[in-house]
């Protein structure tokens, strides 16, 4: 390793990675400061933002390259009775986002200015495995129904676009979705198909991976490059999130832990193996193996009320579907090394389910993977697929 003269080593250089994240960072507070006021000029966003001259220089002249922003005299008061200096502002309005999350049994859409700040959202019931076609109209109502609410024409308001989020892997080549897990959407592209409903662009992405992505930007792995994203509820899978970037796999299938063969004889789960994980341990087993020692009729929602009223039995049975979970999670952190699982979805209200992750996650990993290791339930909650879904919404944001 080279030395410095006094015998040091110098220090590391930052990573693409953190050098990557910084700037869009940086890019990120400059369009939010000149959405949010009147124009400026470029001394005053350096000392706004307190980033430096050069710094502030190279973003606008990205921006002004894309045609975020524009310059403008308009307001600015000429120095010595010479021509007014140049300021910046967003290019038409400052633009909104849109997140559409479609679980197995609701959607859900928000509306967000370029600052992040919800302008309007609503959710409804909905079984989305049933009809791929009815799902993305009923989706495309809800969206227009919240343009509506928050005051925005689709005509002339600018719309910097629209990310949605299915339960289901999407290649993430062509936004096919490409598994029998959801039977009724094979072979569709989701995305293309709101877009041609709204008539405005639309990124597409398996609902795990929003998750993690939600997680990563605004929840409990912010600052973390190497996330495990768990959504658990009915179903089992999981988000990655590897050197800070979302990582998919070639076909979109990377995370799908639910579709782990998890006893050999079990029975044949509807993405076409046997034996799943999420056969045997999601939400709907759990309620399944719990019902007959129950009098009332139970339901994932009533069983994890029940564990937080302290019953042994929905207890028990939680810890042992964390254990189970979390065993097929220490293999895969035995391979990748990551920092912090985030549980997400409905599951993350159980200790018992949580801490039966932990304690699979001590036991089968390697000692160094486990101390360096963290397992949190999520920040966000219900709220992480949409806020997933508005992160992917602008169009030119990265991967």
């Amino acid at each position: 390793m080279p030395q410095h003269d006094d015998g040091r080593a110098p220090a590391s250089a930052p990573s693409a990675t953190s050098e990557s994240r910084l700037r869009t960072a940086n890019r990120s507070q400059v369009l939010e400061l000149l959405a949010r006021s009147a124009p400026v000029s470029r001394a005053d966003l350096a000392q706004q933002t307190g980033l430096s001259r050069s710094t502030v220089s190279s973003i606008v002249q990205e921006l002004l390259g894309s045609g975020e922003i524009v310059e403008t005299t308009a307001g600015a008061l000429p120095r010595g009775g010479g021509r007014p200096p140049s300021l910046l502002t967003v290019n038409g309005s400052p633009g909104t986002r849109v997140g559409v999350d479609i679980g197995h049994r609701h959607v859900r859409v928000a509306i967000a200015d370029l600052a992040g700040a919800r302008l309007a959202d609503r959710e409804i019931r909905l079984d989305a495995d049933n009809s791929a076609v009815e799902t993305i109209d009923r989706a495309a109502a809800l969206v227009r129904e919240c343009l509506a609410e928050a005051g925005i024409d689709p005509k002339t308001d600018r719309i910097l676009g629209v990310g949605m989020g299915i339960p289901g892997p999407v290649d993430p080549h062509g936004g096919i979705v490409v598994s029998p897990i959801l039977a009724n959407w094979m072979d569709l592209a989701p995305g293309d198909e709101l877009a041609r409903r709204l008539g405005v662009p639309v990124r597409v992405e398996n609902d795990a991976n929003l998750g993690a992505l939600a997680e990563f930007a605004q929840g409990a792995a912010r600052e973390v490059d190497d996330v495990i994203y768990v959504k658990a509820s009915s179903g089992i899978g999981a988000g990655l999130i590897l050197a800070g970037k979302l990582y998919r796999g070639v076909t979109g299938i990377a995370g799908e832990i639910g579709h782990v063969r998890f006893e050999d004889n079990g029975p044949i789960c509807r993405c076409g193996n046997r034996g799943c994980l999420e056969k045997a341990f999601g939400g709907a087993r759990l309620v399944e193996l719990l019902q007959p020692a129950y009098e009332e009729t139970l339901s994932v929602e009533r069983m994890l009320e029940l564990a937080q009223e302290g019953d042994i039995r929905v207890n028990r049975i939680l810890d042992d579907a964390g254990r189970a979970v979390g065993r097929v999670l220490a293999d895969l952190c035995n391979h990748l090394n990551p920092a912090l699982i985030v549980v997400g979805d409905t599951m993350r209200h159980s200790e018992s389910f949580v801490l039966g992750i932990k304690d699979s996650i001590d036991r089968f990993t390697q000692p160094d993977t486990a101390a360096a290791l963290d397992v949190v339930p999520s920040e966000l909650g219900d709220d992480a697929g949409v806020t997933g879904a508005l992160v992917i919404a602008d169009a030119t944001a990265p991967d």
